[in-house]
């Protein structure tokens, strides 16, 4: 893993603001030019799917499992500037066991909706009925990655709710279609990543401009989690360093997911070595 990563290591203050908010804004993640190495790649699957699946060009697209596509979306595993602020919240016990590729055409100029209509959601469906504490545990998150421009308003922009992730009762939310209180819109340039708690009430939303948007959700879990999806990005697990394979689920066997030892866990080794056994969560 690269030793850079240790200039972005989470700092206390962004530990309080992901507490307190359920999310961190982290401008220019990713350069210009491994945006411009992306999108094509993004380009290519969409007009696949849509091939595959007889979508029309305004149909949105969620594509599951898009790091087992092309060998250079694993670079974002563990991308330097965002990963150690991953294993900062969840610590070394974790994978990759979601990802997804969105990417949100325009509508078309006379079916545009008049008013936003939104749809808010908890990601991982059956943990926020079947987990019984309150709050419950976070368990996972995600980091999204824009590669279009959602400055404006109408791009099809992801709406937050700050602070919702500690609201257990969906009560607590707004009615569906409607926005909770504080819930507003993320609005960033191309290159910026967005990590959020799995448990923020979140909704994507119309795209009224004449711009695509196009984002790539990687999520990480503890270990002992089960993938959400196939992980076709274990194909490529041998031409990969011990970090990269245990994100893409490799271990000595099952017990390795919930007593692992150091062949199952080298991030803990990893983050031992290069910043110090304080660094190493319990």
């Amino acid at each position: 893993m690269d030793p850079s990563s240790l200039k972005h290591r989470l700092t206390d203050d962004e530990r309080k603001e992901f507490e307190e908010n359920g999310f961190l804004v982290l401008e220019n993640a990713i350069p210009e030019d491994l945006v411009d190495r992306l999108i094509p790649i993004v380009d290519r699957l969409d007009a696949q799917h849509r091939a595959d699946e007889g979508l029309t060009p305004h149909e949105r697209v969620n594509k599951l499992d898009f790091v087992g596509m092309d060998e250079v979306f694993l670079e974002l595993l563990d991308w330097p500037t965002t990963f150690p602020k991953v294993w900062g919240i969840l610590g070394w016990n974790i994978q990759l066991y979601h990802s997804h590729m969105t990417v949100s055409p325009p509508f078309p100029a006379d079916e545009r909706p008049k008013e936003v209509e939104l749809h808010w959601h908890q990601d991982s469906d059956r943990l926020n009925f079947e987990l019984e504490t309150d709050p419950q545990p976070r368990v996972s998150l995600k980091v999204a990655y824009f590669l279009t421009d959602t400055r404006e308003l109408g791009r099809a922009n992801l709406y937050l709710a700050p602070g919702s992730h500690l609201w257990n009762e969906r009560a607590k939310a707004a009615a569906e279609g409607t926005q909770p209180e504080g819930g507003r819109a993320v609005q960033v340039a191309p290159g910026t990543a967005v990590m959020f708690d799995r448990r923020i009430w979140h909704s994507a939303s119309p795209n009224v401009s004449d711009v695509a948007r196009k984002v790539l959700f990687c999520g990480y879990s503890y270990r002992w989690l089960r993938p959400r999806d196939n992980m076709a990005g274990a194909r490529f697990m041998d031409r990969h360093d011990p970090i990269r394979r245990q994100l893409l689920g490799a271990s000595s066997g099952g017990m390795g997911y919930t007593s692992p030892g150091d062949n199952d866990v080298p991030l803990r080794g990893w983050i031992r070595e290069h910043a110090g056994e304080a660094a190493v969560a319990p």
